[in-house]
């Protein structure tokens, strides 16, 4: 099995987060979107995972070196493809065409998901799926008597049905989609200036392939602050096979509310934190009061009361009362 990772995005709805880090790999209770994506994957399926294979932009020697090292943590070969142009998903997938080939799964990046189903290898395609409220704002699928794909559509008008398609995809023989994704390239079939997924998974099925759902039983996404502050409070609370406070982190005269997750290194002081708290390798808090937010790594914290906050590696935030996103490298005292 491969798993196949687009994430070339600029990640703009995560800005200032996404300036000096791509989005997938913002930590979330510890760990990197993307590992958690490919852990989550794992989960359901039997098969050995033998290479991730990652699209990304031009993102420098350092994530590549730490894609590499997600992969190696998961057993699997890393292969690193790019994508220099924003051309739609169907282009995304197509970067990566020397690794498609096999059993493969697709997942794009920016969401995550708990999941209590199998993976069935033997069925020709799997279109992981969650029921929403509003299907007009997602790619959606509608269903056959057999609980076969009959119709993929994009954000509809008229909403054939309330499964959103969630970014992840099993495909049963991927040199077929590659196939797929070639002459819908090679045709100029655009919508939009983007080549798009759902056009492909429809042209598959006209020439026979069967697409089956799976629906995943929570659907979390990253696309901007909130949500990821909201992620990490549902990560937290499944989290119970991880270790979230680190034996190497210190904490004095302090209250911590779980569940929490406390990097090695940290330092808290006087301070009262939890729940739904993340805080980073090396962050110091002191005299502070914070819930439900993200704090990465190198930062230091004091005098601050915060919730529903967000900030970045290398912060010195002093004496606010704030619902706060402040990226790397930034200052307020």
């Amino acid at each position: 099995m491969k798993i196949i990772i687009p994430m070339a995005g600029m990640g703009k709805r995560m800005r200032p987060h996404t300036l000096t880090v791509p989005k997938p790999l913002i930590k979330i209770a510890g760990k990197p979107i993307v590992q958690r994506l490919v852990e989550e994957i794992s989960s359901v399926s039997d098969e050995k995972i033998e290479e991730i294979a990652f699209i990304i932009g031009d993102f420098g020697d350092e994530v590549e070196t730490q894609l590499i090292k997600i992969a190696q943590k998961a057993g699997a070969k890393a292969t690193i493809y790019y994508q220099k142009e924003a051309l739609g998903t169907a282009h995304a997938i197509y970067c990566a065409k020397e690794s498609l080939e096999g059993k493969v799964i697709v997942a794009f990046a920016d969401t995550l998901f708990k999941a209590d189903f199998d993976l069935d290898v033997k069925k020709d395609s799997v279109i992981w799926v969650n029921r929403v409220e509003n299907p007009q704002d997602f790619g959606v699928v509608s269903l056959n008597a057999d609980k076969t794909i009959s119709e993929f559509v994009e954000k509809p008008k008229e909403p054939i049905s309330n499964l959103a398609i969630i970014g992840i995809y099993y495909f049963n023989n991927a040199a077929f989609l590659s196939k797929e994704i070639k002459k819908l390239i090679d045709n100029k079939d655009v919508k939009n200036g983007e080549y798009q997924l759902t056009d492909v998974l429809q042209n598959m099925m006209k020439d026979g392939i069967q697409f089956y759902t799976d629906t995943v039983s929570e659907w979390l996404d990253c696309g901007n602050k909130d949500a990821t502050v909201y992620t990490n409070q549902r990560i937290l609370e499944n989290a119970k096979n991880e270790e979230l406070i680190s034996k190497k982190a210190q904490t004095f005269n302090s209250i911590i509310i779980p569940p929490c997750y406390i990097g090695e290194g940290a330092e808290i002081k006087n301070s009262i934190i939890g729940p739904h708290v993340s805080i980073g390798e090396n962050t110091k808090v002191i005299n502070s009061v914070i819930e439900n937010s993200i704090i990465q790594e190198n930062s230091k914290i004091s005098s601050a009361n915060l919730e529903n906050s967000m900030i970045g590696n290398d912060v010195e935030y002093e004496g606010r009362k704030n619902h706060v996103s402040i990226g790397d490298f930034t200052s307020l005292t």
